[in-house]
């Protein structure tokens, strides 16, 4: 079984990221691969929503802001396309999402055979040589339900965040009528054009949802959030320098509390915060209501789902009302889950690890706290906003990082000779 220099699990923007960063930062050939789940690459194609745009300049794509003479630049992308003029006469740093996720798969297309599309990766195991692990067992499964492993010597997990399901919906998992934006389009297709609808949430993708529905003919929609108002985001200048890479070390070289109070202070850069001309859209449509008299749509705020239950008819809210503490059941044809994402799928996936790892605590590199008789690195993407800051799970950040990565490499694996001339020992060799 060859050895790897480094394995990427997941193959979304991070690890594509990383990749361009590996081919242009260093001199030697690294054996990098990558592990993706889906059968080909798409980016949220479940939220590639009409008229949905981007929310960061496309100034800070995959490599930009590292290497503005790279090739994999979105402003290459669009020359490679020849829409770049017709991009310039938008006027625009925001393309739509449709046409970010066409760059993304456009960058994707120039590393697919470093990639196993369709495979999902199980476990992490540690391969002992004596006491030491030397090396580390990537155990993944394809369509077919076939085991693949493959050993390297370092590691970087960027598979993104799981859906957050609130605790009263977690018994209703197996009911399709309940589903997460982030399968949306999907989900909502296989209900067959439901006619009333619940979307909970009050950030961007809530906003978005609510906005399609109104669009589609006969759909009544009920938004349903537990603040009283949607908050714009705030990207104004001052604000936008958190996501700089200075702002990082800021972040990381504080205390802890410190660190705590500064993620909130910010928040709303993030978090629940839509775009302002989505909240104009749709405080247009409540007004147009009035104007009509037609309320075909209804804006619970100040609400909170206290209560789920699936029956024939539909899904059964309870829907407490936060101020009065009054509670009213409503039923629903399909309920979307607007409620964001976890970011701790890389415990489950190293938990074979675990025993070695410092509770996944991680250096200003990305790099997890490993004993000295644990040999390999570990390097966390996208999971390490409570250090690092709010900017660790967006695009803005992914050049930067993605350096940094690279750099904290070349510190940890041998010299190419040593490399390529490894042989595992016998007890370290397994089956492919």
């Amino acid at each position: 079984m060859p050895i790897h220099d480094l394995i990427g699990i997941g193959f979304g923007p991070s690890n594509i990221a990383l990749a361009i960063a590996l081919e242009e930062q260093r001199d030697d050939a690294l054996d990098a691969f990558f592990i993706e789940r889906q059968p080909r690459f798409a980016w949220h194609p479940d939220m590639l929503l009409e008229n949905a745009h981007m929310q960061i300049s496309f100034l800070k794509d995959l490599v930009t802001p590292r290497n503005p003479a790279s090739r994999y630049t979105f402003l290459n992308y669009l020359h490679s396309k020849e829409r770049l003029q017709d991009f310039i006469n938008l006027q625009t740093f925001f393309p739509s999402r449709h046409e970010f996720n066409d760059y993304l798969a456009w960058v994707a297309s120039h590393f697919e055979a470093r990639c196993a599309y369709g495979e999902e990766v199980i476990e992490v195991l540690p391969q002992l040589q004596g006491d030491d692990v030397e090396l580390l067992r990537v155990c993944s499964r394809d369509a077919d339900g076939n085991r693949h492993e493959r050993l390297t010597r370092s590691l970087v997990v960027g598979v993104g965040g799981a859906p957050n399901i609130p605790a009263c919906f977690a018994d209703l998992a197996a009911d399709p009528r309940v589903f997460h934006s982030s399968h949306y389009l999907r989900d909502l297709k296989r209900q067959h054009d439901p006619e009333r609808v619940a979307v909970i949430g009050a950030g961007q993708s809530a906003a978005e949802i609510f906005l399609d529905l109104h669009g589609r003919a006969g759909t009544q929609a009920d938004l349903i959030t537990r603040a009283w108002a949607f908050k714009p985001s705030d990207d104004s200048p001052f604000v936008n320098e958190i996501f700089n890479p200075e702002y990082t070390d800021y972040v990381f070289n504080n205390p802890t509390g410190q660190r705590e109070a500064l993620m909130q202070e910010y928040k709303s850069t993030n978090y629940s915060a839509p775009d302002l001309d989505l909240i104009q859209q749709i405080y247009d449509v409540f007004y147009q209501q009035k104007v009509t008299g037609d309320h075909r749509h209804r804006f619970r705020r100040r609400h909170e789902v206290t209560r789920a239950v699936s029956a024939d008819d539909g899904i059964r809210l309870d829907i407490t009302e936060l101020d009065s503490g009054v509670t009213d059941t409503a039923t629903y044809d399909a309920v979307v889950l607007a409620t964001g994402y976890r970011r701790d799928m890389h415990k489950t996936l190293l938990d074979p690890l675990a025993p070695h790892l410092d509770e996944f605590a991680v250096d200003r590199h990305y790099r997890v706290f490993t004993p000295p008789h644990f040999k390999p690195a570990i390097f966390l993407q996208g999971c390490c906003e409570p250090t690092h800051g709010l900017s660790d799970t967006l695009l803005s950040i992914l050049a930067a990082r993605t350096e940094e990565i690279c750099e904290a490499l070349d510190k940890t694996l041998p010299p190419q000779h040593a490399r390529h001339a490894a042989t595992p020992p016998p007890s370290l060799m397994g089956t492919n």
